[in-house]
């Protein structure tokens, strides 16, 4: 599994990266552009993420952001809604908006942090991703 985390806060980051790590290849950016840039490059080289952990609040473009601009990047190469990278959209805002947001957005899944590394379990389960 190649994961993309994308937080901008260190501990956040390392956590998500150490839970991660024995999964599959981990790479890690700081904020919404360098996400969607790290999405782009994996992309152009066929290799691409399989699940994307991204905060929503960012400096320089949030997670909202990055998000609707990877999935106009997926729907522009002719992926279908559903097909793409899974994103896991993650945040310390519990604000039922921001989430009805980031779904109607094309997120597949919404954890709040600290992260219940259970619960990220079975999503990734869910997609598929781990046994």
């Amino acid at each position: 599994m190649r994961t993309l985390i994308v937080e901008d806060d260190f501990i956040s980051r390392f956590l998500l990266q150490s839970f991660l790590a024995p999964y599959g290849e981990c790479y890690a950016v700081i904020n919404g552009r360098e996400a969607v840039e790290a999405f782009r490059l994996a992309k152009d080289s066929e290799a691409g993420f399989d699940v994307i952990c991204m905060d929503i609040m960012m400096p320089e473009m949030d997670g909202q952001a990055a998000l609707a601009k990877i999935r106009a990047l997926e729907a522009s190469a002719g992926t279908l809604p559903g097909e793409g990278v899974k994103i896991i959209m993650v945040t310390a805002v519990p604000d039922i908006k921001v989430m009805a947001t980031s779904f109607q957005l094309g997120c597949d899944a919404y954890l709040r942090k600290p992260v219940d590394t259970e619960e990220l379990l079975q999503y990734l389960r869910s997609f598929n991703l781990v046994p």
